[in-house]
């Protein structure tokens, strides 16, 4: 019989030697492989528009936000946190100690033929407190400032993806005028959708103009959350918020 062929040892990594890196399908990919995808937002530019829906000019939108796989796992976990946090946590019920009843002993502890009581505000007594029932407390759930980031820029990324994301040139109203925005949205085919629409800074007009819109959010870019960024079917955002180190910046702050 011929001898078995013995498997080679595992050849043993030097000590201090560095790992090679994983590739990334999305950054190391071609564009014409991948797509509409976060990479073609990376590496190309975007058409931007004023309030017109004319094309004013197109910019490269910064790659540490864009050039970034979507993280569906932040996403949920974002998404559960923001949603945690708008539980108001109120819901209350009576135990023995807080329903009305005497303390006394309904009967004798021998001599009745019935089964012993010791008081008639136990959780099986009609009438009784309720035993294991909810109590006020909080729902606020914690992720690491890192994990907010990444998740917002994954849900960027998700919306660039889709076509959803529009660019806009400066938005700057004299006085407030919900007729000028709901033109807008009209001419960015955001019309009777959910539109979330970021500024670069305080627009105070501008919120002023949308918050009478039905399924209509103003905010500044680095107020929004990855819920609201999914939340939205078009995601309107203001040059501002997209010059050199400006997406990087407010995203970081999320």
């Amino acid at each position: 019989m011929a001898e078995k062929k013995k498997a080679a040892p595992a050849k043993a990594k030097a000590k201090g030697e560095v790992r090679k890196k994983k590739k990334d399908p999305i950054a190391d990919a071609d564009t014409a492989d991948v797509g509409s995808t976060a990479k073609e937002f990376a590496k190309s530019a975007v058409d931007v528009f004023n309030t017109s829906n004319e094309k004013v000019n197109n910019i490269v939108l910064h790659p540490d936000v864009f050039r970034a796989r979507v993280n569906k796992h932040l996403l949920y976990e974002a998404v559960k946190q923001y949603r945690a946090g708008g539980r108001r946590g109120t819901h209350a019920t009576k135990n023995r100690a807080l329903v009305s009843g005497s303390g006394k002993k309904p009967w004798r502890q021998k001599g009745t033929g019935r089964a012993r009581q010791g008081s008639t505000r136990a959780p099986h007594w009609r009438h009784g407190g309720i035993a294991h029932g909810p109590h006020p407390r909080s729902y606020r759930l914690a992720i690491p400032k890192k994990m907010r980031q990444l998740a917002k820029k994954s849900a960027l990324n998700a919306r660039a993806r889709e076509g959803a994301l529009v660019i806009v040139d400066v938005l700057e109203y004299e006085k407030p005028k919900t007729k000028d925005l709901v033109a807008l949205l009209k001419k960015v085919d955001a019309s009777g959708k959910k539109v979330l629409v970021l500024t670069a800074t305080d627009a105070h007009n501008v919120y002023l103009s949308g918050r009478n819109i039905p399924d209509v959010h103003v905010m500044r870019f680095a107020d929004a959350t990855a819920y609201e960024i999914l939340w939205a079917q078009t995601v309107v955002v203001e040059i501002g918020a997209f010059e050199e180190g400006t997406a990087t910046k407010e995203a970081s702050d999320a």
